[in-house]
């Protein structure tokens, strides 16, 4: 701006062909104000260099090393219960999914090389299902919002929360869903079940009705999902209010239960908190680990690229002549 600014005022100093040729006086004057006016562009140049262009504008350097991720959201940093660094443990090694007390090798590796594609862009669908009553709004507002409304409002359709994590630190994110529990909104909140990574299927530990209607729950789940595409978590809410041998006799039935749905089983209580960020935290934790093998099995069939037509011919199988290769004739003849 400076140098465009002294060119315009040296081409006003200029003296145009059909004015009067300047005297010698004249031209000593203008010779001066040139003089003057480059002192002042490198003046305010400052420390460039003479003959140097003007800088550009350029990005910050990138540490590569301390770069936490390439795919990291924008938005404020994950709050500090949300940062998960090693695996979480289950509840019960008689009732879980896997019983390793540590991420996949895999796993570890990709995330220790920021290589996990674009895991830490999408968001992981987890579904609530469960009667009324058994307490689904109030476990997710204990995790989400560390509340607990004694007023209660049933669900209307559904509605749902989406909870950040940092997990080996990558950013993840789970798009939670709190489902009706009214015979009446069940053929809305069916149509929600699609496309979840985990599916959470609540009862009361106060009322054993509501743990034998769980495997309608999740066979409804189930049904709008791929099979074997889900992780399922068997949760008995209400923990505070019972206690001793009361407790334990009804866990022993939902562990029993969850052994054949091949869920997970968790007990909480949304009023006290008790197990609630451990239980959500164990979700996040094998939701990302499947998501980033997933996304390192599907980058690696990428990368598996077939030439010309050819197939892809496992070693020790035999050669393919040219009678096999000629495309077979619809037509009789």
């Amino acid at each position: 701006m400076v140098i465009a600014s002294a060119s315009w005022m040296l081409g006003r100093a200029a003296v145009s062909p059909t004015q009067t040729p300047p005297t010698t006086s004249a031209i000593l004057v203008a010779r001066r104000s040139r003089a003057a006016l480059v002192a002042m562009v490198i003046t305010a140049a400052g420390s460039s260099e003479p003959g140097r262009a003007e800088p550009q504008l350029s990005q910050p350097p990138v540490d590569s090393g301390r770069m936490r991720s390439s795919l990291t959201p924008l938005g404020p940093p994950v709050s500090r219960d949300r940062v998960i660094a090693t695996f979480p443990k289950w509840y019960t090694p008689e009732a879980c999914l896997q019983l390793r007390e540590h991420f996949h090798r895999q796993v570890s590796a990709a995330c220790q090389r920021r290589n996990t594609g674009t895991v830490g862009l999408k968001l992981s669908k987890v579904v609530v299902v469960g009667d009324l009553y058994v307490g689904k709004t109030s476990l997710i507002h204990r995790f989400c919002k560390n509340v607990f409304d004694r007023d209660y409002k049933a669900t209307i359709g559904v509605d749902f929360e989406i909870e950040r994590f940092e997990i080996a630190g990558i950013p993840y994110s789970l798009q939670i869903w709190d489902t009706a529990g009214q015979e009446k909104f069940k053929c809305i909140a069916s149509a929600y079940y699609r496309g979840a990574q985990v599916i959470i299927t609540a009862f009361d530990l106060t009322d054993v009705q509501t743990l034998e209607h769980t495997r309608q729950w999740l066979e409804d789940a189930l049904r709008e999902n791929e099979a074997g595409s889900c992780f399922i978590f068997l949760v008995g809410t209400k923990k505070d209010l019972l206690s001793g041998a009361a407790c334990e006799q009804v866990e022993a039935e939902a562990v029993h239960l969850a052994k054949e749905m091949q869920a997970e089983y968790w007990s909480v209580s949304a009023k006290t908190g008790e197990n609630v960020k451990a239980f959500f935290s164990r979700v996040a934790a094998l939701a990302f680990e499947q998501s980033v093998l997933q996304d390192l099995e599907r980058r690696s069939s990428a990368r598996l690229q077939v030439g010309d037509g050819e197939l892809i011919r496992m070693e020790g199988s035999p050669p393919e002549t040219q009678e096999s290769k000629r495309p077979s004739s619809l037509g009789c003849c």
